[in-house]
């Protein structure tokens, strides 16, 4: 690390040692997040896919039960219509939810995974008060 941070590393009592990453285990890495993006555009691809049969089926047997219900004039048969209806819409409201769940996802990739690195200091609130005062006095003299 800089210099900049070897009072903070001293004061926590923490080694700043940087270790190199192995170039194996970033191949490995990036060859694990190819085949998940495969993954997903293919379960992607046949999910649209089985959404789109799904919807068309569900127009014909629209057509089919509103004939029926018209030549037949029976409640149940509205009841039916009415059910399938709701169904289709359903279903294209899933392909819709389906767009925007891989929109999510690309954008995660995008952006791409985040690191926090959090410090934690045990002592009273006093004891982190007067470190920070005697950090804030050596940055001010140097």
């Amino acid at each position: 690390m800089s210099k900049k941070f070897d009072s903070l590393n001293e004061t926590f009592n923490v080694e700043s040692e940087i270790v190199p990453a192995e170039k194996s285990d970033v191949i490995e890495k990036i060859e694990k997040i190819s085949s998940v993006s495969n993954d997903i555009k293919s379960d992607y691809d046949y999910t649209r896919g089985n959404l789109y049969s799904l919807i068309e089926k569900g127009q014909e047997a629209i057509n089919g039960i509103l004939e029926l219900a018209q030549e037949s004039e029976m409640p149940r048969a509205y009841e039916v219509a009415g059910q399938l209806i709701k169904n289709v819409a359903d279903a294209t409201d899933k392909l819709m939810d389906l767009q925007k769940k891989l929109k999510d996802i690309e954008e995660e990739k995008i952006k791409g995974p985040t690191t926090v690195n959090n410090a934690l200091f045990v002592g009273s609130t006093a004891e982190l008060a007067k470190l920070l005062k005697q950090q804030s006095q050596g940055e001010l003299e140097q």
